[in-house]
């Protein structure tokens, strides 16, 4: 078992309006000896922006603002902007989000220089219904059946009428091109995919209709251990190693006490990130203190966020949708446990 460190609570709400409810699920990036936090802030009503904040090393909140950095300006983000991720690629800093309508949760993006000033491009999710995404891959063989029986979580009882777009979230930018495309993560249930693409502009609903066609090529990971059995989704940027690129993303059980959210680990290699090179087959981290089991959203650990100082890996994460909190692990210690557990030594 690797050896993780929780360092407890960095971030609670306050009483300020935008954030009175809950902060959680924060983009992070370092530069330099300061950390960049994007969080999600949520105020009365469930109402999300982004809030910000900078640290001096990786635990010292030394900035936060009082207002938030990012807010709603689309009717596709109207009810929220949530759960932000950020990567850098080249000279520019790609944040990802998702936008809430109020129906539909879809993700998109935004681009900055400097950090502090960020350009809104829009959504990149898929320009379809679910229904249109079911009569496309419902009779593919090579599948898992979950992605066609998700009616429940589409259609519920409340809006049984509307035709829900697909829901695509956590989509998450690698930190450069691979084969001189951008690539990023996606997530529909119950696994995560991968996308690659010269440029955001292909990004058509002709370009979806042929992606899904051949959609077991794009599925990086789909559940496979208990601690993920329900589902699973994005959760860190990738972090390049020379053993391939570590992946922090999240893992759903249900349980008895309901769905159980922890921080899971895998390796994907670094020329084709579709080909699964380990994973561990226990959770990295999973809901153990009061702050992680009790909150909006009880027994939640989600990460989103890391940063590297020395040898150590600090992990940014959303505690029961209501504070922010952090982790630490070895990076070296981390990658070789995962080599523990690569495809061909799995039993």
């Amino acid at each position: 078992m690797i050896d993780v460190i929780k360092h407890g609570i960095l971030l609670s709400k306050t009483d300020l309006e935008f954030e009175n409810e809950g902060v959680l699920n924060p983009a992070v990036i370092r530069e330099g000896d300061s950390v960049h936090m994007y969080y999600r802030a949520v105020k009365n009503g469930n109402n999300s922006t982004l809030g910000y904040c900078r640290l001096d090393g990786p635990l010292t909140i030394s900035e936060r603002w009082e207002k938030p950095i990012m807010e709603a300006e689309f009717e596709f983000e109207s009810q929220g902007v949530e759960d932000a991720r950020i990567t850098k690629i080249d000279d520019r800093y790609y944040l990802t989000y998702t936008g809430y309508d109020g129906i539909n949760a879809r993700g998109a993006y935004a681009t900055s220089k400097d950090l502090m000033q960020f350009e809104k491009h829009g959504t990149i999710a898929p320009p379809i219904t679910y229904a249109e995404f079911v009569s496309i891959i419902e009779s593919s063989k090579k599948v898992n059946e979950e992605y066609w029986l998700n009616q429940k979580f589409y259609y519920q009882s409340g809006d049984i009428e509307k035709k829900k777009l697909l829901w695509d979230k956590n989509i998450i930018f690698f930190p450069r091109k691979i084969n001189n495309k951008f690539a990023f993560f996606h997530r529909l249930r119950p696994g995560i995919q991968l996308v690659t693409v010269n440029s955001m502009e292909e990004l058509t609903k002709e370009y979806w209709f042929e992606y899904f066609h051949n959609f077991h090529k794009h599925i990086v990971l789909d559940p496979h251990y208990q601690h993920e059995s329900a589902y699973i989704g994005g959760g860190c940027p990738p972090i390049e190693t020379p053993h391939g690129w570590l992946v922090i993303y999240h893992g759903v059980e249900k349980t008895d006490k309901g769905l159980v959210y922890s921080a899971c680990a895998a390796l994907l290699d670094l020329k084709n990130p579709v080909r699964e090179l380990a994973r561990l087959p226990y959770a990295l981290f999973s809901p153990q203190y009061e702050w992680e089991l009790l909150g909006e959203v009880n027994n939640v650990v989600f990460p989103t966020g890391t940063a590297i100082f020395g040898k150590t890996l600090f992990i940014y994460y959303g505690a029961a949708d209501s504070h922010i909190a952090t982790a630490s692990v070895k990076l070296t210690d981390l990658v070789d446990e995962l080599l523990n557990y690569t495809r061909k030594n799995e039993k």
